[in-house]
């Protein structure tokens, strides 16, 4: 579908529905926020689905069990079975059911959704570093999560038992703000311990093992808000990424994106999963898509022309990311951005 590595975002002559079998889609910021449905997120859902996309519901959030995403996805309208729900913490429940005895015990710091995922391998959760764990796992337990539980994980830890973590996201959006995630309470126990755990979310490996093994997907295209874990996580995967603009990530730092951290497409919102793509033409420092030209003109970028926005910054992500190479852009995008109101 292009230069997906990316020196410029990518253009489809189809509707993204039609160019891929299965969307790989975040929920956080993607589908809901908080618990609300992001605007157009049902109706562009449904009308993908209704034309033959397949849709799998790929989250780094391990607090919930794929039964109550899916209950949750299907009371705010959204199509979804359990089976279409793919967790870091069956991520990781397949990493640890790798390393240690059939049957294993693992101290849990987080939600049911952790100890719903290790009981589907097999393994016996627990409370306690004295109840004699095989491993200690580690997944966002929302915001009640005592303080006392990373204590736990640290006394387990410090004695030599394997430490392993759903996912690292420092932040997670809430319907009132961005509040601190999984990431954030493992460093506490890093801090503690000085250990590092293995990890199984997004961007890693095991999440991408997990997510084909479930869904049985042959031309994927992961759909998130985050460079860091979304489209860094296609990018690890080898497969084409769209990025929507309803999360945690705006248009400067998309600009200043380093190459594992650029998405194949960029798009509002889940309406773009129902259209193509404009193109971005143009070579060296000077790019054009749609009414828009885009250029470098000393540190800064410029932009020039009229249209709408989002081909404003397609065009001003080709002239960054061109001119940054293998490196993030450090341009001032400052006055650029504001002729698009961002």
């Amino acid at each position: 579908m292009g230069e997906r590595r990316g020196i410029r975002p990518s253009g489809s002559t189809q509707p993204l529905c039609a160019a891929y079998d299965t969307a790989l889609l975040d929920l956080d910021g993607v589908v809901y926020a908080g618990g609300e449905a992001i605007p157009y997120a049902v109706e562009a859902l449904g009308a993908a689905s209704a034309g033959g996309m397949h849709l799998a519901y790929v989250t780094n959030n391990a607090l919930r069990t794929p039964d109550a995403v899916a209950q949750h996805l299907t009371e705010l309208g959204v199509p979804a079975e359990p089976g279409d729900v793919i967790t870091s913490a069956q991520a990781v429940a397949r990493l640890i059911a790798e390393q240690v005895p059939a049957g294993a015990r693992v101290l849990v710091i987080g939600g049911e959704g952790l100890r719903v995922a290790l009981r589907e391998r097999g393994l016996e959760p627990v409370e306690s570093a004295d109840d004699d764990p095989a491993a200690v796992v580690q997944g966002y337990g929302g915001p009640g999560l005592e303080w006392g539980r990373f204590a736990e994980a640290s006394y387990a830890i410090a004695r030599g038992v394997p430490w392993f973590a759903s996912n690292t996201d420092l932040t997670i959006p809430s319907a009132r703000g961005i509040a601190p995630g999984n990431g954030a309470a493992v460093e506490v126990v890093r801090i503690a311990t000085g250990a590092e755990p293995q990890v199984a979310g997004k961007p890693l490996p095991p999440m991408h093992r997990e997510t084909v093994l479930r869904t049985g997907a042959r031309r994927p295209l992961v759909v998130g808000d985050r460079l860091d874990t979304d489209i860094e996580g296609a990018f690890n995967g080898d497969v084409d990424s769209l990025l929507v603009l309803t999360g945690v990530t705006d248009a400067a730092q998309l600009l200043a994106a380093e190459p594992k951290h650029r998405p194949t497409y960029v798009d509002a919102d889940l309406r773009g999963l129902l259209t193509g793509q404009p193109e971005v033409t143009g070579e060296g420092d000077a790019f054009a898509c749609g009414g828009w030209s885009a250029s470098v003109r000393g540190d800064a970028l410029a932009l020039n022309g009229d249209g709408g926005a989002l081909d404003g910054l397609r065009a001003l992500c080709a002239a960054a990311w061109t001119h940054a190479g293998d490196e993030a852009s450090t341009l001032d995008a400052g006055k650029a951005l504001a002729r698009l109101g961002r």
